[in-house]
């Protein structure tokens, strides 16, 4: 790659998937203003290390890749300076992750729980009480239970040990439960 048109292309690139790089960024973090400052960074390392961009690869994924890192290291970044955040909970999930049948959220219907996530106000109340957790707690459950990563991975990602991986788990699924119970079926 010519290096001397360097900063023709990254501008280039900034045109072509500054949009998208946002919008992924926007999704895994859920915060405008960190989103915006994830891109930037993913721009100024590309600018530092476009001398080590080969083309073999497709620019977007190239930079989507350098964007990833840095929302791994962000989360790694907020989980150490949030490790200290505690609550409170007694035991209310079984050994395989679900709920304990007489701790279920009251009014919890098991018809209603095949349903919940095609309903539009409950999405907006789920991710209302996402919002709501350290963003540590939040980056365990939405790598656990929406893109669906493996609990080492996760904890290689987050990188936390196993058992403060699932006393940082369970513990959100308990403030979740709270808030859920609060906002949603006590209406």
């Amino acid at each position: 790659m010519d290096t001397t048109n360097a900063n023709a292309t990254i501008k280039c690139w900034v045109e072509l998937y500054s949009d998208q790089l946002y919008t992924w960024a926007y999704y895994k973090i859920s915060d405008r203003e960190t989103a915006e400052d994830l891109v930037q960074e993913v721009f100024l390392a590309a600018v530092h290390s476009f001398k080590n961009f080969e083309g073999k690869s497709d620019p977007k994924t190239w930079l989507l890749s350098i964007l990833k890192n840095k929302i791994a290291d962000h989360f790694r970044k907020v989980y150490r300076t949030n490790a200290n955040n505690t609550v409170s909970f007694n035991q209310f999930f079984g050994s395989n992750e679900d709920w304990i049948s007489d701790q279920r959220p009251q009014q919890w219907k098991e018809d209603e729980e095949q349903h919940l996530l095609d309903n539009p106000d409950f999405k907006k109340t789920l991710t209302h009480c996402l919002e709501k957790l350290p963003a540590n707690w939040k980056a365990s459950i939405v790598l656990k239970f929406i893109e669906e990563k493996d609990s080492n991975e996760i904890c290689q990602e987050l990188q936390i040990a196993p058992t403060n991986y699932w006393q940082i788990l369970h513990r959100s699924k308990l403030q979740l439960r709270k808030c859920l119970e609060l906002n949603w079926f006590k209406k």
